[in-house]
């Protein structure tokens, strides 16, 4: 018998209608669900066809459109002097840092973008390709309705290219690999209903390439008493990424080194436009979380980890909770070992010692770094067990042995 990848896996889920998660194929609190099957079975389609369906996109201008201007697209030093008419029309995409710029029948570098006739054209709203409950925990949110459901969804695509990807399969996928059933905004946040979850999770990949889908589901979701949350990189523009937090309760960026030179080498971008988003996020009061996925030999160096650390501080402050997560081998990091534990352990003190009063170490299940102490007694607010959290001491977001109160969301 064949042994099928996890992409064939995926693929044979969105076929079937069988809910999968892109970070484990068999979640925790998703394994016992199936999902009535459709009436007829998705097939995959061809660029050209998704291309022709595909919803018109914001977030960007084109050399066709009456108001276009040559300072659109670039810097008028450049351009100072020269005249130049675009034939065929081109577009510039502005829904994240690359502001890719598209000619006819090409695509953007997160592939779900698409230059069709001078528009800029959507290719993944409607699709999702992967659902499943998961703990919230899992996202991770530690701060955020602990113990809650989350209906988490992705689409295919992502403008990050990054080496330890976890879930490349989707997030450095096209959209016409995948077949897809396509539902509707309000047929989602219905989905999210009918399983009990609290949480509307977007996640897997960069949700953002999909932020028209994203922004109508947590529209509907809020209105069926859900709370929409974010998983990201945080490489989006400014004005996408407002429009995302008019419609979000909570997001999780992931600063994955306070080094440029990391960012171009490992992850094919700029650590800059993440940076501003955190600060952006921050400013706008919606509840904040950072990941920092800890990879041997590259980011681990004492003197990085002391500086995203003290940037954290210094700009988003120090109650915004901070995970220092485990690495393990994973697509074009194989040669890696997973980050030894001492590690993480070294950066969890360092934060605690610089002031932060939420610090976490992630993907070691049973390491007390994954509980949540009251920063003024000390004492276990919530204890935590792998993804699941199994006691929460609080009432009204106060310690119940000294009533001090804990930064977040808690009902």
């Amino acid at each position: 018998m064949q042994e099928l990848s996890r992409r064939d896996l995926l693929d044979l889920a969105a076929r079937s209608g069988v809910a999968l998660g892109a970070a484990g194929l068999a979640g925790p609190l998703g394994a016992a669900f199936t999902p009535a099957a459709p009436a007829a079975p998705p097939r995959r389609e061809k660029l050209s066809e998704l291309a022709r369906r595909a919803p018109v996109a914001r977030y960007w201008t084109s050399s066709a459109a009456p108001t276009a201007a040559c300072t659109d697209c670039h810097e008028a030093a450049a351009i100072k002097g020269r005249s130049y008419v675009h034939r065929p029309a081109v577009v510039r995409c502005q829904l994240c840092a690359h502001e890719c710029t598209i000619l006819p029948g090409e695509r953007g570098r997160c592939r779900t973008r698409i230059n069709t006739g001078g528009e800029l054209r959507t290719l993944v709203y409607g699709r999702p390709i992967t659902e499943q409950v998961d703990p919230i925990e899992k996202k991770p949110f530690y701060h955020f309705l602990p113990g809650a459901a989350a209906f988490s969804l992705a689409t295919s695509g992502c403008p990050l290219h990054c080496r330890f990807c976890q879930n490349w399969e989707i997030s450095q996928a096209a959209p016409e690999a995948y077949a897809a059933v396509r539902r509707s905004a309000s047929e989602m946040a219905d989905r999210a209903a009918a399983r009990r979850a609290a949480v509307v999770a977007f996640t897997y990949n960069e949700p953002t390439v999909f932020i028209e889908y994203l922004v109508d589901i947590a529209r509907a979701a809020r209105a069926r008493g859900l709370r929409p949350v974010l998983v990201s990189c945080g490489f989006m523009s400014e004005a996408p990424l407002a429009e995302m937090i008019e419609v979000l309760d909570g997001i999780k960026i992931d600063l994955k080194g306070l080094s440029p030179e990391f960012y171009r080498k490992v992850t094919g971008a700029e650590l800059a436009p993440v940076l501003r988003s955190i600060r952006q996020v921050a400013r706008a009061g919606r509840h904040l979380e950072i990941v920092n996925l800890v990879v041997p030999t590259l980011n681990d160096a004492p003197a990085m980890l002391r500086e995203l650390v003290r940037w954290v501080a210094g700009e988003v402050g120090p109650d915004v909770p901070l995970h220092f997560t485990r690495f393990h081998p994973d697509y074009q990091l194989l040669n890696l070992p997973p980050t030894p534990v001492a590690t993480l352990e070294a950066a969890w003190e360092l934060a605690r010692g610089e002031g932060l009063r939420y610090v976490y170490v992630g993907n070691v299940p049973g390491h007390p770094g994954n509980h949540t102490h009251c920063p003024a007694c000390g004492a276990i607010c919530i204890e935590r067990r792998g993804f699941f959290t199994t006691a929460v001491r609080l009432r009204d977001g106060a310690c119940t042995a000294c009533g001090a109160r804990l930064a977040g969301v808690w009902s």
